[in-house]
């Protein structure tokens, strides 16, 4: 079995895994955990995952340093484990394995530069990524 995150990632790290087919592990993503679920018990599966979403994508503008295009990217895949991270964010988790090319789903990422923290996100297939580069 395996969990769908929401890995954050800046336009360089969008370009290794584009390039190497892979982004190595151990890192840290977004999934709906049972945190969630149990803290946000009213919500329906949609709303959770795209909770998880929004929190990586939140996170991939922290990430961006200079140089970086200013946009948000997020990378959906999954993997054959995530662990919830404690602490605050209930949609935390570390990944151990790779998040390699054929377990990406699609990329979340804003279609203008430096957009609103509240924009919902573009949705691209595996097959427009490296268009996005």
């Amino acid at each position: 079995m395996s969990v769908r995150v929401y890995v954050p990632v800046t336009s360089p790290l969008l370009a290794t895994l584009v390039a190497e087919g892979r982004l190595p592990g151990p890192l840290r993503a977004h999934a709906v955990t049972e945190a969630l679920r149990d803290g946000w018990p009213e919500a329906d599966e949609e709303s959770w995952e795209y909770a998880a979403l929004m929190a990586a994508a939140a996170d991939s503008a922290a990430l961006r340093q200079a140089g970086d295009v200013p946009r948000r990217y997020v990378v959906a895949a999954d993997v054959p484990a995530a662990d919830p991270v404690p602490g605050e964010d209930p949609t935390l988790v570390d990944v151990a394995a790779d998040v390699v090319w054929k377990n990406v789903a699609a990329a979340h990422v804003d279609t203008d530069d430096d957009a609103d923290e509240d924009d919902d996100l573009a949705w691209f297939a595996t097959q427009e990524i490296r268009h996005l580069l």
